[in-house]
């Protein structure tokens, strides 16, 4: 690998339930000036996954159960919105509000089996008020029928990871990470190889999937609808398997 570059991919169209995603995405990327060859990598914020797919909700059409008005109060949120969160969660691991905050967070593991801030419901960058959008329901499939395309129409093996943005125990700020991946392969492992020093490395195994979609933060603005990144010339296999392998075994988890 001696050079890997990072294309954004502007003019991408506000995405709306039912839009043909992949057609959009395949103009654009042509619109840009770029063939598509084997080997890279397409980077893909949620949201417009989830929007084509349409992961929205109105916030009118939603009754707050008990248990959502409970949260609600304790954090100054929106019960509705509550309401929505708790739908799209398996279960309820934490719930905050410092005295700075306008309103608390609820941390959940999602029903993707992720554990991130209000199971991924979001109301940034919709078009609608009093609406929020949720993460795709299978996005591992999602990635799996874009790669599908790009292969049938363009006759190139592309990867795909489609991001959210998560925190991160123990520090400060955000960064992207991977929920559904068709082709790449999750981690790398480097177990059984020497180091630098000849050393026979043990538990060495980089999140791939991971270091990609965090890399895309580097260039995908919220504010300047670029949610679509092209990553050429980093060494990986094609593969089998999605983003949920990532997740770590619950008897293995020492932080829960």
């Amino acid at each position: 690998m001696s050079r890997v570059s990072i294309s954004v991919i502007r003019g991408i169209p506000e995405i709306r339930e039912g839009d043909p995603l992949t057609e959009i995405l395949a103009e654009s990327i042509k619109s840009e000036g770029i063939s598509l060859i084997d080997g890279d990598i397409l980077c893909i914020a949620h949201k417009i996954v989830s929007k084509a797919e349409g992961r929205i909700i109105h916030l009118a059409d939603v009754k707050p159960s008990e248990n959502a008005l409970y949260y609600a109060r304790k954090l100054k949120k929106d019960p509705r919105k509550v309401e929505v969160i708790l739908r799209e969660s398996r279960e309820v691991l934490r719930y905050f509000r410092h005295e700075h905050q306008n309103e608390g967070v609820i941390i959940c593991e999602n029903n993707l089996g992720f554990i991130s801030a209000n199971a991924g419901v979001d109301e940034s960058n919709l078009e609608n008020e009093n609406t929020v959008l949720m993460l795709p329901e299978n996005p591992d499939l999602s990635a799996q029928n874009i790669k599908k395309f790009f292969r049938k129409k363009q006759n190139v093996n592309v990867g795909i990871v489609i991001t959210d943005t998560f925190g991160r125990p123990w520090r400060i700020g955000q960064v992207n990470v991977a929920i559904g991946i068709a082709g790449v392969p999750v981690t790398q492992s480097e177990k059984g190889q020497p180091d630098n020093f000849g050393r026979i490395m043990k538990v060495t195994e980089p999140a791939f999937c991971d270091e990609i979609a965090a890399a895309s933060g580097l260039v995908i603005k919220k504010s300047e609808k670029t949610p679509l990144v092209i990553f050429r010339g980093l060494e990986w296999k094609n593969c089998e398997g999605g983003a949920k392998d990532i997740l770590r075994n619950k008897q293995e988890d020492m932080f829960l």
